[in-house]
């Protein structure tokens, strides 16, 4: 018996590998890990593709009910499957690691991540340092934990890759209040949320690593047929509205003259994300994919009046 923790990529259904698809038809159990990532088509579209019954593994279930996942091994082949990489969350090392104490076999299927797709923007990935996480400012709770690091990086000459919060199924603890259980809608932090919280950080810490002249790269969708890349300055890409999420954000730093040239393909006053990166797409580069409502925020125009993340909210 055998716990499979299979790596989706980032696209849809047609991104899994070989590998991955093989073990999915061998296991009798499936679990969709929904909490870290989400993926570009729905859990509905995976079952008609895969001819198995998934199912949803929340945060609740991750974090708190992992035995749910991995236990089932020891009597029957399972499979969890991860967007991206199974490996780039310490969540997942951690239910590998309960999972092998318990004596259950546990095999990996690597898949491509944000931590490798981010070489679409033409930076190369020898030249990035630390990675961070931004957190989406609640009221007062402003954490700037990431800012040393990319201080660090910066001084190092090296580029900084920003992961952006994501809430998914978060309690709403008012309506707990009143006895009833009830989650509030996903929210999804923008690349120009990302931009207003690390210039009000700066502009508290005063260390001079950040400004709107500092040069960055939105990136949108990565992996998918929507993907968009913008590069210019945080100031610039302040005013582009980037789509629906997911988003990640990365502040450059010393730049190979091969980087600025792919650079700058992708440079916002060229327009570059359309001409570049959405060959398919024959709409305008300012226009989503349709006007229907999927239920997330994150969407609509650029969000860099609202430093605080609040606006992101349903």
């Amino acid at each position: 018996m055998v716990l499979f923790v299979v790596g989706l990529g980032l696209g849809d259904e047609d991104d899994i590998t070989v590998r991955g698809l093989k073990a999915v038809q061998r296991s009798e159990v499936i679990f969709l890990e929904a909490y870290t990532s989400v993926l570009g088509t729905p859990k509905e579209r995976l079952e008609t593709v895969f001819g198995k019954s998934i199912v949803i593994a929340d945060r609740n279930m991750v974090e708190s009910e992992a035995e749910r996942i991995y236990m089932p091994a020891k009597e029957t082949d399972v499979c969890f499957l991860v967007v991206g990489d199974p490996l780039c969350a310490t969540t997942h090392t951690d239910i590998i690691i309960r999972a092998k104490a318990e004596g259950i076999r546990v095999e990996v299927v690597h898949n491509t991540s944000v931590m490798g797709a981010v070489a679409s923007c033409g930076l190369q990935l020898y030249s990035f340092g630390y990675t961070v996480s931004i957190p989406l400012f609640e009221g007062e709770w402003r954490p700037d934990s990431f800012y040393p690091k990319i201080a660090y990086n910066k001084a190092g000459g090296m580029h900084t890759l920003c992961l952006l919060d994501i809430k998914m199924k978060e309690p709403d603890y008012e309506e707990m209040m009143r006895g009833r259980v009830r989650y509030l809608p996903p929210r999804f932090m923008t690349v120009n949320v990302a931009i207003g919280q690390l210039l009000a950080v700066e502009a508290v810490r005063g260390e001079g690593v950040l400004s709107r002249e500092t040069s960055a790269v939105g990136l949108a969708r990565l992996g998918q047929s929507t993907q968009m890349i913008v590069s210019g300055t945080l100031g610039e890409l302040l005013e582009v509205d980037f789509g629906k999420p997911l988003h990640s954000l990365v502040i450059c730093g010393e730049q190979h003259p091969c980087e600025v040239e792919l650079l700058d393909m992708f440079h916002v006053r060229k327009g570059g994300w359309s001409r570049y990166v959405r060959p398919d797409d024959n709409t305008s580069s300012s226009s989503d994919d349709g006007d229907e409502d999927d239920g997330v925020d994150g969407n609509g125009p650029p969000a860099h009046a609202d430093v605080t993340g609040e606006g992101l909210k349903q």
